[in-house]
């Protein structure tokens, strides 16, 4: 940065070293904070950022915050390329954007402060250089930045900001008066024909601001505001000398329109007039916001991450909070008018703050990240007028006491970032009935596996406020995670009552009731899913299972099959539509189909298990062998393959190995007693009738009704020549299966030998 004429090379890099030092000693505790809230969507869950090409085309859906800003979403790509998730090249980066803003900034006070002008601030420009220094370091560590820097998605924030400042900057550096110029009748002086390299640089910068965030489309009007009052003397002036360019500047807002269009008009519908509850309450809630942002810039206490939406429904709960406002409004007016260099700042507060005070959000009214730009000009506005009054070493003496505490307690800011958790209660702590707060913090909760503490949150959120369809989601599908799907119904369906199309919401309510054995009422909530969802692999998924469950095999076979069209790597799907087709008999497809399955995740113990099933029914011993043991190799507490494995052996031949299989079987599901029947069986084919009879006992413990296991005992009996202690059980099983052709031959020909 070129400083001015009477300021010297060595200064300027002694500006610049403080700055830099001190900004890095302030946010060095920010380097390890998580990904937090709007991060997880922006960047967590963002796939465009994984390669640059992708990166230019952010998601539209869902207002997200990189929705519409390709320039943003790139910064965040090349994040991802250098560390991938790891979260010190973000909070590095940030920091980066942050500092380079704030010398711009010093640049850009620097130059302006030495350039002659007619308002009362000439009174500045002997302390121009300390002026500078002490405008952009409280700046760069006042703690009301450490939402725009240390919150890393909130870098749309800080990099417009660089973006927006580097707009003007040049356009300074352009316009800068000649060397040896005149003093001017009106007070200033005679410029030299404005700079191309320069100009040019302050367009592509308005560009780039564009494509990062939509404050950006306020830079040609304060360009043009800067030029009436630090440059040309007047609007008219302004127009007539440097007309082409302040175009070309405004020809930016083309291409924001059509980013904005990208969007939907209304980002994803979190913000726009379409998107409101109450016009009118979101209006008059910014009365608040402004008095709150002002009175945080001199005294940062509390700061808050989230507000959470409060509109003011009503023009007597806003009425304290429009006088401050609509005074200062006035006398900016005024101050356009009469005191130039006034006007321009009170226009630079109320101008950037504008676009988000006038277009109303759907979630956010009152965010403290807003005040990223608008902040400079009332520290400036302080500044400019304390500065003759303290002197060059006051000056320097208030602003270094200042930004040393502006510093610790940015610090002290940046810790709290560093847990989500505690980001979460420092917030509800100085928000207590912000909702959407505790949904956050159970979101956080959800996240981390930890169920019951994800509900409590939930419902508290919902006692605040129970009008939030999300929240009622993100309760239902804890519910749902934690295995209750039952207790997920209720607020699942209360999620889809408030937003109808809320195809997550219909997505979970149709699997909890497919859960439940409800299937055939979970159709119509996969149809209205399918519908309404832009990536549907996973409703086609969820559906094929509900009608799996109704035994509409082929109609469950197609669901499947779409859904791995769409996504040829849905290992579930592909063993889904396996076993579908082995409900259709049709196993030669069915090993096919599993056999893909396997090539995508070979370590999948259930796939073997099925083909181990499918080679089976198709009397393929070997293949049927290898695959259930393959399973048990890969989960050695695999009972059902251990039980069809030990039946395969035995078959085979094999009965010191079935038995062998069996027993663990048995010993794995002692509560099943188709393990110990069979078992029973493998022991009798090898002779080893009395403990054949002891597995044949133990499975008409736990299925007393059972005709065939009163048959077995009966039969073990038999081969162990105990004919008076079989024959009850023989009885037993005619009496409950009457016709039973064995028992009742053997049952004959025991009554034949007479009376016990």
């Amino acid at each position: 940065m070129n400083p001015g004429p009477d300021s010297s090379r060595s200064s300027t890099w002694l500006a610049v070293t403080i700055l830099a030092g001190a900004t890095l000693l302030a946010y060095a505790n920010s380097f390890g904070g998580p990904f937090v809230f709007d991060d997880v969507p922006s960047i967590v869950e963002n796939t465009s950022i994984r390669n640059f090409r992708a990166a230019l085309s952010p998601p539209s859906e869902g207002g997200v915050t990189v929705s519409g800003r390709p320039v943003l979403n790139v910064t965040l790509a090349l994040n991802h390329a250098i560390s991938g998730l790891d979260v010190w090249s973000y909070h590095a980066l940030n920091l980066l954007i942050h500092l380079l803003a704030g010398l711009v900034l010093y640049g850009l006070v620097r130059r302006t402060l030495e350039t002659p002008w007619r308002d009362q601030l000439p009174r500045c420009r002997p302390y121009s250089s300390e002026l500078a220094l002490v405008i952009a370091g409280l700046w760069l560590l006042h703690p009301l930045q450490t939402e725009s820097v240390t919150y890393i998605v909130q870098r749309a924030e800080s990099l417009m900001g660089l973006f927006f400042l580097l707009t003007l900057y040049c356009f300074a550096r352009a316009t800068a008066p000649a060397v040896g110029g005149a003093l001017r009748p009106d007070g200033l002086m005679d410029a030299k024909p404005a700079s191309r390299r320069w100009m040019v640089l302050s367009v592509l910068s308005c560009l780039l601001g564009v494509g990062t965030k939509e404050v950006t489309a306020l830079a040609p009007v304060l360009v043009f505001l800067y030029d009436r009052t630090f440059v040309s003397g007047s609007l008219r002036a302004a127009w007539q000398r440097h007309r082409g360019w302040h175009l070309l500047l405004a020809a930016t807002w083309l291409p924001l329109i059509w980013l904005v269009l990208g969007t939907g008009g209304n980002r994803g519908g979190t913000m726009g007039f379409d998107v409101a509850t109450s016009l009118v309450g979101s209006w008059l809630t910014q009365f608040e916001a402004v008095t709150r942002y002002l009175g945080l810039a001199f005294w940062p206490h509390p700061l808050v991450f989230d507000y959470g939406t409060i509109p003011h429904a009503r023009l007597g709960s806003a009425l304290p909070w429009m006088g401050p406002v609509l005074v200062l409004v006035s006398a900016t007016l005024w101050a356009l008018g009469r005191r130039p260099v006034a006007g321009f700042l009170g226009a630079w507060f109320f101008g950037i703050l504008a676009p988000t005070s006038l277009v109303p959000g759907a979630l956010q009214m009152i965010v403290e990240h807003r005040m990223y730009l608008p902040l400079a000009a009332v520290i400036a506005l302080v500044a400019g007028a304390a500065a003759p009054r303290l002197g060059r070493c006051g000056l320097l003496a208030a602003g270094a006491g200042l930004a040393l505490a502006a510093g610790t307690v940015t610090w002290q800011r940046n810790a709290v970032y560093q847990d989500e958790v505690a980001l979460w209660r420092d917030t509800i702590a100085k928000r207590p009935d912000n909702a959407r707060t505790y949904n956050n913090l159970g979101r956080h909760h959800y996240l981390g596996g930890r169920w019951d503490e994800a509900v409590t949150c939930f419902e508290q959120s919902l006692r605040l406020d129970p009008g939030m369809p999300k929240t009622h989601f993100n309760l239902g599908l804890a519910h749902l995670r934690a295995g209750r799907p039952a207790q997920a119904v209720a607020p699942l369906q209360e999620a889809v009552r408030l937003l109808p199309r809320y195809f997550a919401a219909h997505l979970n309510l149709g699997i909890a009731l497919t859960r439940l054995g409800r299937a055939e009422e979970a159709l119509p909530h996969f149809a209205t899913a399918y519908r309404d969802d832009p990536w549907p692999e996973e409703v086609h998924f969820q559906w094929g299972v509900a009608l799996a469950r109704l035994g509409r095999w082929p109609d469950a076979i197609a669901r499947y099959t779409e859904c791995l069209r769409m996504n040829p790597r849905h290992v579930e799907a592909a063993t889904n539509r396996g076993t579908a087709l082995m409900e259709m008999q049709d196993f030669p497809a069915a090993i096919a189909q599993f056999e893909t399955a396997l090539r995508l995740r070979p370590e999948l113990p259930e796939v073997h298990y099925n083909l181990g099933l499918a080679h089976n029914a198709l009397g393929h011993r070997d293949e049927t062998i290898r695959h259930y043991t393959e399973a048990i190799r890969l989960d050695p507490g695999h009972a059902p393959a251990r039980l069809n494995l030990g039946i395969a052996l035995a078959q085979a031949g094999r009965l010191p190995e079935a038995i062998a299989q069996l027993a663990e079987a048995a010993r794995l599901r002692p509560d099943a007693p188709e393990m110990h029947a069979n078992l029973g069986v493998a022991l009798a084919l090898a002779g080893r009738t009395d403990e054949a009879l002891a597995a044949y006992q133990a499975a008409l413990r736990l299925q007393p009704d059972d005709a065939q296991a009163h048959y077995n005992v009966g039969f073990a009996l038999l081969e162990a020549n105990r004919l008076v202690e079989a024959r009850p059980y023989f009885e037993a099983a005619v009496r409950l299966r009457p016709n039973f052709p064995a028992a009742q031959d053997i049952l004959c020909r025991l009554r034949e030998m007479g009376p016990p």
